[in-house]
């Protein structure tokens, strides 16, 4: 893994450049599309002009420093809050008018230790108003590709720290709704456990075609899970820059650890770490 990301100043943000809107001409509608977001809270400016587009089907990383607002930016784009100026669309319309469209899984996987597994996968459903015995029909039908089954009746405190992880997920994908946000999923895991939900993560994404939009600290986990990768600067942050992640032709899938040759992988991880460095007094970074 990865070391952390140097330390940026907050100044910094100020002077980053931040990169163009991408175009709108696609023949598909963006399913997320944040324009110019400001988000302010008193005086406090914590996202200062914000673009960000992820396609239906795309796996998009957002990287960058602590504090810098992501968690805000995942706020918005869930609904929770509203942007202080700018425009964010999901499908087309505001997150607040189109709720059903966003499912949001924090980095801790929040399982009640009273429920058994099960109850704790059709919550959410419950919590919509799905009946019980038919929310929790639905979640069991997905234990299986889970990796879950035979741990139905069984209490969190049975399961790994990959199975809490992949019931919190299966809890957040079984509303069935389009957008995934995901925050920091895997950052409590060990080593061992990240790398194989790391891959566990990708066959379940290209099975079900979900658009995912994943926070991360972890510039490798960035390159090896995303399609792009979207750097943000620190307070008030904005985007600094928007890599596309190349992927063999000849591998229709393309995210496995050697999908990327090395030299190609250390090119892409050392402009992660430049986007993220502060200018120099000069302006240069």
């Amino acid at each position: 893994m990865s070391a952390p990301p140097p330390a940026v100043s907050s100044a910094a943000a100020r002077s980053a450049t931040p990169v163009p809107a991408p175009a709108g001409g696609d023949a598909v509608p963006p399913r997320l599309r944040v324009r110019s977001a400001v988000k302010s809270y008193g005086d406090l400016r914590v996202l200062d002009g914000l673009d960000l587009d992820v396609r239906p089907g795309e796996f998009a990383a957002v990287i960058g420093p602590s504090g810098a607002g992501k968690s805000t930016l995942f706020n918005l784009v869930s609904g929770l809050e509203r942007p202080t100026a700018g425009e964010i669309l999901v499908d087309g319309e505001p997150p607040r008018t189109r709720s059903g469209r966003v499912a949001y899984m924090p980095q801790k996987d929040l399982l009640f230790p009273w429920r058994t597994v099960l109850a704790n996968t059709a919550l959410g459903l419950e919590a919509e108003g799905v009946p019980r015995r038919q929310a929790r029909a639905r979640a069991a039908e997905l234990f299986e590709a889970f990796g879950l089954d035979g741990f139905q009746h069984a209490y969190p405190s049975a399961l790994s720290g990959g199975m809490r992880q992949r019931a919190a997920l299966l809890r957040t994908v079984v509303l069935g709704r389009p957008l995934l946000l995901l925050d920091e999923p895997f950052g409590a895991l060990d080593s061992l456990t990240r790398a194989d939900m790391q891959r566990w993560l990708l066959r379940m994404w290209r099975h079900y075609g979900w658009t995912v939009v994943l926070v991360t600290h972890d510039i490798r986990e960035a390159l090896l899970l995303a399609d792009t990768v979207h750097v943000m600067s620190p307070r008030p942050a904005r985007v600094v820059d928007r890599i596309e992640v190349p992927r063999p032709a000849e591998d229709g899938s393309g995210r496995h650890p050697q999908a990327l040759d090395p030299a190609s992988a250390a090119a892409l991880e050392e402009r992660v770490l430049r986007a993220l460095r502060p200018p120099t007094a000069g302006g240069a970074r």
